[in-house]
Formats: structure tokens, sequence, C-alpha cells
């Protein structure tokens, strides 16, 4: 079996074509993908886009998007992580302009992700932006979700009730609750240890956590704009099958590469939930990344399934 094929087939780990997604996705057969994910170019002249009108802009993201509910399985989700289109310091929400395009397949929007990071330029004559968005969309009311995948240390893991019947016990989830739709995950930023000479990188971390929920192993995940191939490595990491294309040579080899790489086990990622550094209290930031790992491991060891009899 091929590690990684340039085209469509599914007796490889990995997919990654050379190319414009628009042509390749038509070799893709209907409802044979599990996920879409993506960050597509946000129309503001960067190396891998040509910058247009937002009408023209609207007509090809209209065009992939079209394409891809169509490979889309009936229980399978797409996740379009966008930003803004910004122009004499206005900001025009992509997200908002491109939610009719899935409203008209009659797509299910299942979470408005807000995604916050700490970097990012400085704007002069408004707020400087910190977020983006994710639009999760499946295709019926029958999807997969895995949420016992994706959950996030408890704050206090060791909490119990402290009166009522059932005083004593565990008053949270010892898997970890649920991470809610607002994510903290730092972005790729020059010290980052996933930095690629990508302008406009996604974190692993990011693309991992809709990975491992919205999806089960073999599954293929498709990334119509693959850059420097996150999504396809967070993909292969997981085992899954990661699909994408890439129209910048320099991206496309680095994509290969870092895929290669997460297949082996050898790609340097940040790990999943690892908490946010504060330069004041380093010892606080590794004292607490410590007991949160010590007492769900202790949790995961003693305690019967969240709701299970005993």
């Amino acid at each position: 079996m091929a590690r990684i094929s340039d085209k469509f087939t599914v007796r490889a780990d990995a997919v990654i074509n050379f190319g414009s997604c628009y042509d390749f996705v038509k070799t893709v057969p209907d409802e044979s993908v599990k996920l879409v994910i993506t960050s597509p170019p946000y129309n503001i002249g960067k190396k891998y886009e040509k910058k247009s009108s937002l009408k023209e802009y609207y007509k090809n993201q209209e065009q992939i998007i079209d394409e891809c509910i169509r490979i889309l399985a009936n229980d399978g989700s797409i996740c379009w992580q966008i930003g803004n289109f910004v122009e004499n310091s206005e900001i025009v929400p992509l997200d908002i302009l491109l939610f009719p395009i899935f409203q008209k397949h009659n797509l299910k929007l299942r979470n408005r992700i807000i995604w916050q990071f700490g970097h990012g330029l400085h704007a002069s004559k408004r707020f400087s932006g910190r977020y983006e968005t994710i639009l999760w969309f499946t295709k019926t009311d029958n999807y997969i979700f895995n949420l016992d995948s994706v959950r996030i240390p408890q704050k206090y893991p060791q909490k119990k009730y402290f009166k009522g019947p059932r005083i004593g016990e565990l008053s949270c989830n010892p898997l970890g609750k649920n991470p809610s739709d607002i994510w903290d995950i730092p972005n790729v930023k020059n010290n980052h240890v996933e930095k690629t000479e990508h302008p406009c990188q996604f974190p692993i971390e990011l693309v991992e956590r809709l990975i491992l929920a919205l999806t089960n192993e073999k599954d293929i995940v498709f990334d119509p704009f693959l850059g420097v191939g996150s999504t396809s490595a967070a993909a292969v990491k997981n085992m899954r099958m990661g699909m994408g294309c890439e129209i910048v040579e320099e991206y496309y080899k680095i994509a290969v590469e870092r895929t290669k790489l997460a297949m082996d086990g050898k790609l340097r990622t940040r790990p999943m939930n690892k908490p946010i550094y504060d330069p004041k209290n380093p010892k606080i930031n590794l004292e607490y990344e410590w007991e949160i790992t010590k007492a769900q491991a202790e949790l995961f060891n003693k305690q019967p399934a969240y709701g299970a009899t005993v």
C-alpha cells in the first residue's frame, strides 16, 4: 500500500495533490469523505491567492463548497475555519458572508466555534483582532460526535459532592469536561514548535480536536486548501487518511514531509490541552500541567466509566 499518493485512492495512508482543489475534488466519489476541514484563503493577497472582488471570492468559495458537500458522507461533518476580509481597516466577517452557501444545501450548523489566540498583527484604527471562527456543519442529524475523545482537564478533577445522596462521589466527569465552543489555542507564530514557511498555518491541536471528535479511525479527512499539511499530518497521526491539495510547490513539499514525519511518529507538535504559557508564572504552568496529568491518570485507572454501573 502506498504511503502517500498524489491521486485519489483508498489504498494509501494519505493523498496529497500538487494542484488545484477545484480540479482534484472532481475525482473524488460522492459521499466518500467523513470530514472536510479547511482554512481557505481570506482574499487579502497572500502568496497562495489572488486578491479579487468579494463577489468573485464568493463565487469561487461556492464552487468548492458545493463539491465538498457532494463528497461528504451522510454522517459526516464540514468545518470551515475563517477570519475576516480586511480593507482600509474595515472588516467583512467571512463566515457570515459564506453562511448562505451551506444554508442552500440544508446543512445543519452545530456550532460556531470561536478560536481565540494571543498573538497577531496590531491594529491602529480598530481593536486588534484576536479570534477567528469555525463553522461546523453536519449533513444530517445522524452524525459522528466522539465527545469523550476530546474532553479537556477538569479545573478541579477531584471535586466531590459534599451533601445529598451522592456525597463523597465525584461531581464531575472523570474523563474531563466538554471543551465548549470557545477554544483558547495558540496560533502558529515564530516561536511555535510547528512553525514553517507558511504565513497562516493551522495549529495541529486545533485540527486534531475536530478530527478526533468528528471521525473514526480509517475515515477520510479532506482539506481542499492544505497549505503545509497540518490537516493531513493530524489525520495520519490519529489513524485516519489525510487528503488535500496545494498549489504552491514549496508548501506542497513541506506538507508531504510533515505528513511522513507524522506517520513515523516524529513530527514535533504542541500537545493537545497543554496549558497556555504564562511568562509571569512559568513554574505554576508546569505544576498545573503535572497535577492535571497525574490526577487524570489516577482517575482513568481507578474510576469506572462515567455513567457506568458497578
